[in-house]
């Protein structure tokens, strides 16, 4: 698999720095993880949008789905153009209000799922956790026939997401908080729980993301490596790996 990070901000975007979305691809097959603010001008740095089929949200905060809707339009109009015949399918959480949009534009579909679901696109595998956040969020677990790239998406650190993340070949976790902060009342990980997990789950490769604006961030850095972290990196638009 190729993991390309599109963009990596918490709660809102940089310039020329998008919130939340990675883009995976394996063989012939992509699929977007969330959708946050900017992604939608970013993405087609990496691919031609026209022939994105998937987009996976892993729950309904504008940092990681607010550009679900211009991505429609584009689908919409660049049909109708004749730029492209694909079908934009948008799997989410169920919520009356997702699952009203597609409805509205055509050439888009809705499908939802649950902690149960396993989506089957292409040769991938994509299984769900859901996480304690705000509004429901699911972590996912994306997997090929010898690779597994875990992306927590939002929430705090809990056994049953080491398990999910066991052995994952690579880890992308958010790390909204540095370690004087305490992120249990708002749903998020600080870089403490990032390390915990990290070395609970035996993962061979780190990515920390959904950043903090403020504060200086390659301390969070500085805090895993000096935890014995090595294989860590703060995530970046246009950080690529093959996994």
């Amino acid at each position: 698999m190729k993991v390309t990070v599109i963009g990596m901000w918490g709660g809102f975007p940089k310039v020329d720095e998008p919130c939340s979305g990675y883009l995976i691809e394996h063989n012939e097959e992509k699929v977007l993880l969330d959708c946050g603010s900017g992604v939608a001008v970013k993405i087609g740095k990496y691919m031609d949008v026209n022939t994105l089929r998937h987009i996976v949200v892993s729950h309904s905060h504008y940092d990681h789905a607010s550009d679900i809707g211009v991505m429609m339009f584009s689908r919409l109009v660049n049909t109708i153009t004749e730029k492209t015949d694909v079908v934009l399918t948008i799997y989410e959480p169920y919520n009356e209000i997702s699952s009203q949009h597609p409805e509205s534009v055509k050439f888009s579909e809705f499908k939802s799922y649950e902690e149960d679901s396993v989506l089957k696109i292409g040769d991938m595998s994509i299984r769900f956790l859901e996480m304690n956040h705000p509004v429901k969020t699911f972590a996912m677990k994306i997997s090929t026939d010898d690779k597994t790239v875990v992306y927590t998406a939002d929430g705090t650190i809990s056994e049953e997401l080491k398990e999910f993340s066991q052995g994952a070949d690579l880890l992308i976790t958010e790390c909204s908080l540095y370690e004087w902060a305490d992120g249990e009342n708002t749903g998020h990980m600080n870089i403490t729980d990032c390390i915990e997990l990290v070395k609970d789950a035996g993962v061979k490769e780190t990515i920390l993301t959904h950043l903090p604006h403020y504060g200086e961030i390659n301390d969070l850095l500085e805090t895993a490596k000096q935890s014995g972290i090595e294989n860590v990196q703060l995530a970046q638009p246009g950080l690529t790996i093959e996994v």
